[in-house]
């Protein structure tokens, strides 16, 4: 009763729909008026045929006639009264059933289902939610990261404007709250007091009055704001953000730090305690064509191979695994340790030649300006000629043309090239790249972005060596703040994250637990006794209060808590 009544209310409080239930009343009285004028004639020709009937009956016939019923227990026999029938039997067709009906549905119920959904989106979190994610905006980000916020058991409230599309979204599964996003009402009702963080992630002027409208409710409350722009960073930072990130130039970076070019060497992706986590292209070095024991990296410089990427696969580091021109280890040590091995690498050149960008936008031209910074040449491919010109100034040669144009990717360097990097926003196009670019040079290494992760799988087999989403990238660096952890993103698809040690697993060894053999994780160290141990050997006995820390995908997680939790 109590929500009828809100309806009611939502319902009558609108102008439009004011104006629409006038209009749905004057529709009845004219129609009224039609069958009581159709009823007087009716009666007038009845008596001009020498028959009389009731008022009630000349209402009964004119209905009957209208709504195209015709019992045909009253009829006309003269001429006039036949071409009056005619008359009220078209009247009839047109008002009550086209004008009626469409009348009825446009200004009563396509509003009273508005107003129903409307209500169905919440406008407030209840009262006793604390320590949960405010995100002020649904998008692609947000899609991957409401997947580990599920993962994590982290809650969660999506704000959406408008009550129509919140309602779709609430129907979906999601956490939706709807409000006017530049109101601080609307986060009151969010309680951001409480709140762990807000994630202001629209576009940089709406994320602007996002961040001035939550610091007037709470000064204190942790607040990230994605900027689509460098120049936005400053004013965001002005406006109280705590955290800024620039995806799009951090994606571009992510990229160039994949390419296989000049010298040999590592490149880092990120950090665990005093671990630094790297990646060694083993392409043109003595390291092809051996196995990981063969290597003895661990002997000769403490660096130890964890685990190997393979064309978009990740496989654990087994001592017999034999490594290939395509193969990248992903590789653990100090910094010491990985100076050490990059300056074993660095008598080895792998390729001289210029890399190849595909793509001159934000995320290309910050691929192109990483690799200068890193003294790697690079050639950028762009068909429009604006712009070509914006990205002439972060790289060595811009060839305008289209990067399908076989002549374009030959005037690139394609047959030479050590990498190519592939930086468009269509999917579809950096499928078909990835598989034309593979065919013409079958040794280069293609690292590309994907817009949706269901293709993820689509580009490894087109030929990509590796892979990274806008998305992964952002869902990676809000959790990264979230648990105060430095971002690490090893690749689509995979996280390094930690989990208490479950009982099952009490009193086992690394090797008696056959957490890799079973789930495909990867154990990269555990925490216990107020030390970690990095690169734990197999021999290793969990003890009581231990935590692992594995690296891996989300459904080897999933698999790793129904096997031993």
């Amino acid at each position: 009763m109590k929500f009828i009544s809100a309806q009611i209310s939502y319902y009558l409080s609108d102008r439009t729909v004011r104006q629409n239930v006038r209009s749905l009343i004057r529709l009845l009285v004219f129609l009224f008026l039609v069958i009581t004028v159709f009823a007087v004639l009716f009666h007038f020709i009845m008596l001009y045929e020498g028959r009389q009937h009731s008022w009630v009956t000349g209402f009964y016939w004119v209905l009957t006639v209208m709504s195209t019923l015709g019992f045909g227990d009253i009829t006309f026999e003269s001429d006039l009264g036949r071409v009056f029938s005619i008359l009220v039997l078209i009247t009839g067709v047109l008002l009550l059933l086209i004008v009626l009906p469409f009348a009825f549905i446009r200004y009563f119920y396509a509003p009273w289902l508005e107003a129903q959904i409307h209500l169905r989106a919440p406008r407030s979190v209840p009262e006793d939610v604390s320590g949960h994610i405010i995100v002020c905006s649904y998008e692609t980000v947000v899609e991957e990261l409401t997947e580990r916020f599920k993962d994590e058991d982290i809650p969660y409230f999506i704000l959406e404007p408008d009550p129509v599309r919140a309602a779709q979204l609430r129907d979906s599964g999601l956490s939706i709250v709807t409000g006017d996003i530049d109101s601080p009402d609307t986060y009151r009702a969010l309680r951001v007091n409480d709140a762990r963080l807000v994630l202001a992630n629209s576009v940089d002027t709406v994320n602007t009055s996002i961040t001035l409208t939550v610091r007037e409710v709470s000064p204190d409350v942790p607040l990230v704001a994605i900027a689509g722009s460098d120049a936005s960073v400053d004013v965001l930072e002005l406006s109280g953000a705590t955290h800024v990130l620039p995806l799009k130039r951090w994606l571009g970076e992510q990229l160039a730090n994949r390419v296989a070019a000049s010298h040999a060497q590592s490149h880092v992706v990120g950090h665990y305690r005093d671990l630094q986590i790297a990646e060694l292209p083993v392409r043109h070095t003595p390291l092809a064509g051996k196995t990981i024991r063969e290597t003895r990296l661990r002997e000769i410089t403490g660096v130890s191979i964890i685990a190997v990427w393979e064309r978009g696969r990740l496989h654990p580091a087994r001592p017999d695994l034999l490594l290939t021109d395509q193969s990248v280890p992903i590789v653990t040590g100090t910094a010491d340790q990985l100076d050490g091995l990059d300056e074993l690498l660095l008598i080895y050149d792998y390729n001289p030649n210029p890399v190849i960008v595909i793509g001159g936008g934000k995320v290309g031209r910050a691929t192109a300006r990483a690799l200068r910074e890193k003294e790697i040449p690079v050639n950028l491919i762009e068909r429009d000629p604006a712009v070509a010109a914006k990205a002439a100034a972060v790289c060595d040669r811009v060839i305008e043309g289209d990067a399908a144009d076989h002549d374009v990717l030959e005037k690139a360097g394609l047959d030479v090239a050590p990498s190519l990097i592939i930086t468009t926003h269509d999917d579809a196009v950096n499928i078909f790249l990835s598989s034309y670019c593979r065919r013409l040079n079958p040794d280069l290494r293609i690292v590309s972005r994907v817009s949706h992760e269901r293709n993820v799988e689509s580009i490894h087999r087109a030929g990509a060596d590796f892979v990274l989403s806008y998305a992964t990238l952002g869902a990676a660096s809000v959790m990264a703040i979230l648990h105060g952890k430095q971002l690490m993103v090893l690749g689509e698809g995979f996280d390094l994250f930690s989990v208490p040690l479950p009982a099952s697993l009490k009193g086992k060894t690394l090797a008696e637990s056959a957490i890799g053999s079973r789930t495909g994780l990867i154990v990269l160290g555990i925490q216990q006794n107020g030390t970690f141990i990095g690169n734990p050997p197999a021999h290793t006995r969990f003890l009581p209060g231990a935590e692992l820390v594995l690296l891996g995908g989300p459904e080897q997680r999933h698999e790793f808590a129904e096997i031993y939790h």
